[in-house]
């Protein structure tokens, strides 16, 4: 695998559902994660065509072939290692017009994608199972199976105009480079309404982000905050901190709309986000 890369040391720098490492001296950054997991190919492809865009994405590394590496059960893609600006915030401006960049590179594609129905079947699937989320208090087991329930029904009824999205956009899913904003990990791609995609950043950056239905994102809002917390009662979920987010998403929930964006969320218990 990749013969023309030199590794003597390797950095974990995450390591939850899948894992990241920087590969040194060659400096590339291996992502793993179990051959069971699907992404991996689609990913590349991904990636490929929106390099082809100009689009604002972390690019696969070009010294090897790109293409998903299988060994020992696990699937492992390369890509290019970007020096992250932790000395710089973003302004809600810089990450709203990335996004639209990413969005408008988006429309471009040509890739069958799931529609972001079906994440949201997975999530029901999740909590409608005792056996899948046994530690779910059943009146919580409600209020997350009533949201979702009825969130996509009301997104549905809108009639918005439907494109690939990123699926996850949030900011710890953007990097800041010497090279400008960088959008990563495309696991969780799908189609649907922008605002499915503006759901999962900050408010601030919502405010920035052009001709955005709010009726809509209020609904996508609630949709998101329930998957989220559909993901944290997993058993298998590995993100640290995960009940406690759960717990936190469920409160939010229960009050009722208008709900929070997820970062007003995080803020309460200043967890990770997802």
């Amino acid at each position: 695998m990749a013969k023309d890369l030199s590794v003597d040391d390797v950095v974990v720098l995450h390591n939850s559902n899948r894992l990241s490492a920087r590969l040194l001296p060659c400096d590339v950054l291996a992502r793993v994660a179990p051959s069971a997991h699907q992404a991996a190919a689609f990913e590349v492809a991904l990636a490929q065509q929106l390099a082809d865009t100009g689009s604002p994405v972390a690019a696969l590394e070009p010294r090897v072939e790109p293409c998903v590496y299988e060994r020992d059960g696990f699937s492992v893609t390369l890509w290019t290692y970007y020096e992250a600006l932790s000395d710089r915030d973003v302004s809600p401006a810089d990450y709203a017009d990335a996004l639209a960049r990413l969005h408008a590179g988006m429309r471009s594609l040509e890739l069958a994608t799931p529609h972001f129905t079906d994440r949201v079947a997975e999530a029901e699937g999740l909590v409608a199972s005792r056996d899948r989320t046994p530690a779910l208090a059943d009146r919580d087991r409600e209020i997350l199976s009533n949201t979702l329930r009825s969130t996509v029904l009301a997104i549905a009824g809108r009639g918005a105009p439907e494109q690939v999205l990123h699926g996850e956009p949030h900011p710890g899913n953007l990097l800041n480079t010497k090279s400008g904003l960088r959008f990563i990990d495309f696991e969780t791609c799908c189609r649907g309404p922008v605002e499915f995609d503006l759901a999962h950043v900050p408010e601030s950056v919502t405010k920035h982000y052009p001709n955005v239905d709010h009726e809509l994102l209020r609904e996508c809002r609630g949709l998101v905050l329930a998957m989220v917390a559909a993901w944290r009662w997993d058993p298998e979920d590995q993100l640290p901190n995960g009940r406690r987010a759960a717990r936190e998403l469920v409160s939010a929930l229960r009050d009722g709309p208008p709900w929070p964006a997820l970062d007003g969320v995080w803020r309460r218990f200043e967890g990770p986000s997802r």
